[in-house]
């Protein structure tokens, strides 16, 4: 009320009526008053708006041209008094009608103010606007035969993420993506969907490479950045499509380097694995993880999950090895990785036997391993096992395990001559491997 008043009295400027010792009336002034007739006395006219309002005497209503008129307070005490109720009761209705007038406050009064962002926000939203368009969605699709109408029909069995890789529609994922499906497509940031196709896949390193019809104007290449130099503490996002949710972020720091893990198809260890603390969850496989620049430094595959549940420590394949497979994939359609082509036991096998090395259990005639010599496991005439050779190093290195063992193949090419150094029976031999390309894969 005090403010509704407050704002009347900026309309209407007045002095106390009081009266002086000297018996004479005292004057107050209303500013662009209105005129009005005086019912007390017809001969006097009084400039009041609240007769203007109520549409009294229109004829004399009519707003004056002058900024201040003098209006003269009657002789009469209760003319006077009168007067005085009258502009008390013209300021409290008023005062009243703004209350009871619709109008919307928030119009009124309430001034937006733009949306103050921190620079390190604005530098994280900046680079999910930017790096989303290269992100996808990827549905594997698998047949599947209706067991009543014995319909064969496409079920999608699993979703992840990718991304793009170039202007020719070659798109990056994790192989665990795309494994088992009959059919895939993959969506862009737009929503627009296209069949896709497999170019190659490297089970080993869990990376697949598809490719899709679409236009180049529809295609924005990831940025491609060096994954040697990358730092603990290093600041990293996460984009992709967890649970289906459609282009989520996540942020998090590298809390640890060169971790090793097991590829999930052929349980070969992956090294040099970038461990984050970014939420990589169920659909975060094959998405991108980027540094504070934007630039891809690995991509997201694996979660170590006791519970099943993000437990906080996510596994990321490094982009430095994922850019030469990628090559490989795209030029070839397949990886040259160089084999010894033997079958080996478990490492708790080898341990329960007190030696340390790989136990060759199968050596095929026509692998590296069978020609060079090496001795596979078998049986006697009574049945009883007659161990192979023990692979205890390679070209001087120890081999304590199977992983020791595919981590200096990694290290050799197709062609090279290596020495493997085995146990046999109770004595060592060295044995030279000419190293051979891994078959193709279906």
């Amino acid at each position: 009320m005090a403010a509704a008043f407050s704002l009347a009295s900026t309309f209407f400027h007045f002095s106390p009526l009081s009266r002086p010792p000297n018996g004479r009336p005292t004057s107050f002034f209303l500013s662009k008053s209105i005129p009005f007739h005086n019912f007390s006395n017809p001969s006097c006219h009084f400039r009041y708006p609240i007769f203007s309002i109520l549409g009294h005497n229109k004829k004399r209503n009519q707003i004056s041209a002058t900024t201040d008129t003098k209006l003269t307070n009657p002789s009469n005490p209760f003319a006077s008094i009168c007067e005085s109720l009258l502009i008390f009761t013209t300021s409290v209705f008023l005062s009243f009608s703004l209350f009871v007038t619709d109008v919307d406050p928030a119009a009124a009064f309430v001034v937006t103010t733009p949306r103050k962002l921190q620079t390190d926000e604005l530098a994280t939203v900046r680079l999910f606007q930017e790096n989303t368009p290269s992100v996808v969605y990827i549905t594997n699709l698998a047949a599947r035969q209706d067991a009543f109408t014995l319909d064969v029909l496409e079920v999608p069995q699993g979703s992840g993420s990718g991304f793009v890789w170039d202007k020719d529609g070659n798109i990056v994922t994790n192989y665990h993506v795309i494994r088992g499906a009959s059919d895939l497509r993959v969506t862009l940031a737009d929503q627009t969907t296209f069949d896709a196709k497999v170019v190659g896949f490297d089970q080993d390193k869990d990376v697949a490479v598809l490719r899709i019809d679409a236009p180049k104007d529809k295609l924005r290449p990831i940025p491609v950045g060096i994954s040697a130099d990358l730092l603990v503490g290093q600041k990293v996002f996460a984009i992709g499509n967890p649970f289906g949710l459609d282009h989520t972020l996540t942020t998090g720091v590298i809390s640890g380097l060169r971790r090793e893990i097991s590829s999930a198809a052929t349980g070969r260890p992956i090294q040099d694995v970038i461990q984050t603390d970014a939420a990589i969850n169920p659909g975060n496989s094959g998405g991108p993880l980027l540094d504070s620049s934007g630039n891809l430094i690995g991509i997201n595959t694996a979660i170590y999950s006791p519970s099943g549940a993000s437990s906080g420590v996510g596994f990321s394949i490094p982009v430095d090895t994922v850019s030469g497979i990628v090559d490989q994939l795209v030029r070839y359609g397949k990886v040259t990785r160089p084999i010894l082509g033997i079958k080996f036991a478990p490492d708790q096998s080898v341990e329960q036997l007190g030696v340390s090395g790989v136990l060759v259990l199968d050596a095929p005639a026509n692998g590296p391993a069978g020609k060079a010599g090496l001795l596979p496991t078998k049986r006697d005439a009574y049945g009883r096992l007659i161990l192979g050779d023990i692979i205890t190093s390679v070209n001087g290195k120890k081999v304590a395990n199977g992983s020791d063992l595919y981590r200096i193949l990694d290290q050799c090419k197709v062609g090279d001559k290596v020495i493997v150094e085995v146990l046999r029976g109770d004595h060592m031999e060295k044995i030279p491997v000419i190293l051979e390309p891994k078959p193709d894969e279906s």
